[in-house]
């Protein structure tokens, strides 16, 4: 997938005015998911993912410990500067929602086997994969 074209959907999925926040956007909330999926899964993701996307998630924020989905979006909060954790769960659902299309069900039920539970809801999905 394109760079641009992955920004297009994150963009319009998050409703962003512009191309600038949709990209801090994903750069935030695929750094900390990097952080919390691991060997295979996070490399078959990444390999779906435009190049500089990808390599944000191979590259991740570092996490102490695993974060819980209520944690994970506090977290996203805290790396946007002026969110608030309504407008980060905005965020990290457009970003996530955009990156399950891309990893397809198989490999989205993999990622959700290595996250805490509610995880599922913020990859845009009603119940776990």
């Amino acid at each position: 997938m394109r760079p641009e074209v992955f920004l297009a959907q994150v963009q319009e999925r998050g409703e962003y005015s512009t191309p600038q926040e949709a990209d801090r956007a994903a750069r935030v909330v695929l750094g900390l998911l990097g952080a919390h999926v691991v060997g295979k899964e996070r490399a078959e993701l990444a390999a779906r993912l435009p190049e500089t996307y990808a390599l944000i998630l191979l590259n991740p924020l570092q996490a102490v410990e695993p974060l819980d989905a209520e944690r994970f979006v506090r977290a996203t909060a805290a790396w946007i500067e002026g969110a608030s954790e309504q407008t980060a769960r905005w965020d990290v659902g457009a970003v996530l929602s955009v990156a399950a299309d891309e990893a397809g069900p198989d490999l989205l039920r993999r990622l959700l086997l290595q996250l805490p539970p509610g995880y599922d809801l913020l990859f845009g999905h009603l119940e776990p994969a």
